[in-house]
């Protein structure tokens, strides 16, 4: 494997897993608030960070490729109202999109073309996750100023479960 795509695939396992460590800290703000659906979207969130981070784990050491696994930065966003979690989730997506893309590229230029076969999956992934993260932007403006409503999306969050990723690793 080309030791730069390696380099850039072993800091995104770090950089999935302080995508967990957000959501989780997401989770926690809504849950302090008393909106418990919230908090289970944003648990099921982090768990599918972490999920992430673990197949480039396992992608690395299927490869050959030494982990080297680095400390994991605390999450360091106040939030006051219910939209700030939110926009900051759409805005940390569009960042893990660029560090995805990235990866892509140097994969691109090394001619690894396992490599690209395995962010096709992750590039698809985000896509699913910035949508995700607009359409409850979108929810939030159009019923979070109404108590009953604001009520009702969070008993539709509360159903979120969370489903393993089911990708075969070279």
């Amino acid at each position: 494997m080309n030791k730069k795509v390696s380099e850039l695939i072993n800091t995104q396992i770090n950089k999935e897993l302080y995508s967990g460590y957000l959501y989780l800290d997401m989770s926690n703000f809504f849950e302090s608030k008393g909106l418990a659906g919230f908090a289970n979207w944003y648990k099921v969130q982090a768990q599918e960070e972490r999920d992430h981070a673990m197949l480039f784990y396992q992608y690395l050491q299927n490869n050959g490729e030494k982990v080297t696994l680095l400390a994991i930065d605390q999450p360091d966003k106040k939030y006051k109202t219910f939209m700030d979690p939110l926009k900051a989730a759409l805005e940390h997506e569009k960042y893990v999109t660029s560090l995805i893309d990235n990866i892509y590229a140097e994969a691109v230029k090394a001619k690894d073309y396992r490599t690209m076969e395995l962010l096709q999956w992750f590039i698809k992934e985000q896509g699913e996750e910035e949508k995700n993260a607009n359409d409850l932007i979108s929810k939030m403006e159009l019923f979070g100023g109404d108590a009953r409503a604001l009520y009702m999306l969070d008993q539709e969050l509360a159903g979120r479960t969370y489903n393993t990723p089911s990708l075969v690793l070279d």
